[in-house]
């Protein structure tokens, strides 16, 4: 919490200065995780909170599991944005793998564009990467360090969950990691930081694995 911020009902700390890292994994073709990630970007805003994005796979997620055709065929082509987000992590860095999820995240999920070379290069263009790097869909040498990562992200919560996943300190110092949450539309300012708090609070508490009701809407992407 900021010195001169209003303490949250939920928060019982005194005035924390320190700020501290938060990792999300995602898949740039997943709309949840696209909301939970402006979620993050707004409690950044409100709480002394870093956010860095890594990368875990749809793809590799689903591998060996009975699909529907459609859904199948998304699977397949899944491995071009993530190869790309792998690529660009190698040469530049976790900044640029930020910044190009932002590109392309607005483009498949506001724009409702087809995933292909042209969507890569255009993302890849827009954020002052080396727009040859949308070559690196087609590399399967990439999915060697893709799995590491998502292995590094999944390892700690399980697969019988998706994306988003958070590791974060919890509320005592000591590392929590959890799927979610999955919020529709993504929460803006305090309420941002609100939602930080409680679900800081329930991940952080020993024994606990779940609390969940029924999806009643589609993703509202903004």
């Amino acid at each position: 919490m900021y010195a001169g911020e209003p303490a949250s009902p939920l928060r019982r700390d005194p005035v924390v200065n320190e700020r501290v890292s938060v990792d999300m994994w995602f898949d740039p073709i997943c709309p949840w995780a696209w909301i939970t990630s402006r979620w993050l970007l707004e409690v950044e805003r409100v709480r002394p909170v870093d956010v860095r994005f890594q990368v875990m796979s749809l793809s590799v997620l689903n591998e060996g599991r009975e699909l529907s055709d459609d859904y199948r065929e998304l699977m397949r082509n899944g491995w071009g944005p993530v190869r790309v987000c792998v690529a660009v992590q190698q040469r530049y860095g976790s900044d640029a793998v930020r910044a190009l999820y932002t590109a392309l995240g607005t483009r498949i999920h506001l724009g409702k564009e087809p995933l292909g070379p042209e969507l890569y290069v255009a993302a890849l263009t827009e954020v002052g990467l080396d727009p040859a790097l949308a070559e690196a869909a087609g590399d399967s040498a990439l999915d060697t360090p893709l799995r590491a990562s998502h292995e590094a992200g999944m390892r700690p919560v399980g697969t019988d969950v998706g994306t988003p996943v958070i590791h974060a300190p919890g509320p005592d110092g000591r590392p929590v990691a959890f799927f979610g949450p999955v919020i529709t539309p993504a929460p803006r300012g305090e309420g941002a930081g609100r939602l930080w708090d409680g679900v800081l609070l329930v991940a952080g508490t020993p024994g606990f694995f779940e609390l969940k009701r029924s999806r009643d809407i589609d993703p509202i992407v903004d």
